[in-house]
C-alpha cells in the first residue's frame, strides 16, 4: 500500500485520478465530494450540492472540470478552480451509477438505474 486516506462518510462510492496533478476525487455516500492531494496526503477541498449519495465521479482530461452523478438523479459539472457547480443536467429517472467525460468530444456519458445510458 502506498498511502491511505480516511473520510467521515460510511462509504466511498466512486474515485477518479486527475490526469496530470497528484489529485484524487472521492464521491461519498453522505453526498460530499472530496478532493485529495495524494502526494502530501491532504484534503484540499470539499464539494457539497448533491442530495444523497454520489456514485459517479470523473475528472476532465484537459479542463479544470469534473462531473458527478448521484442518487438525487442529477449530473453536476463542476469547476474546481472556482469551486462551483457550473450547471446541472436533469433527465434520469433513477439513481445515477456512472458519469464520464468523452476523451475527444465535448460529451458526458451517464448510466442510471432507470435502465438508460445517456450522452449529454
Amino acid at each position: 500500500m502506498l498511502t491511505k486516506f480516511e473520510t467521515k462518510s460510511n462509504r466511498v462510492k466512486g474515485l477518479s485520478f486527475h490526469p496530470t496533478r497528484p489529485w484524487i476525487l472521492a464521491s461519498l455516500h453522505n453526498g460530499v465530494i472530496q478532493l485529495w492531494d495524494y502526494r502530501i496526503r491532504t484534503l484540499i477541498d470539499k464539494f457539497d450540492e448533491h442530495d444523497g449519495p454520489v456514485r459517479g465521479i470523473c475528472f476532465h482530461n484537459t479542463q479544470p472540470l469534473f462531473v458527478s452523478g448521484g442518487d438525487d438523479y442529477k449530473i453536476k459539472v463542476w469547476n474546481y478552480k472556482t469551486r462551483r457547480c457550473l450547471f446541472t443536467l436533469l433527465g434520469h429517472l433513477d439513481y445515477i451509477r456512472t458519469v464520464e467525460f468523452h476523451k475527444e468530444c465535448p460529451w458526458i456519458l451517464s448510466s442510471s438505474d432507470d435502465q438508460t445510458i445517456r450522452i449529454w
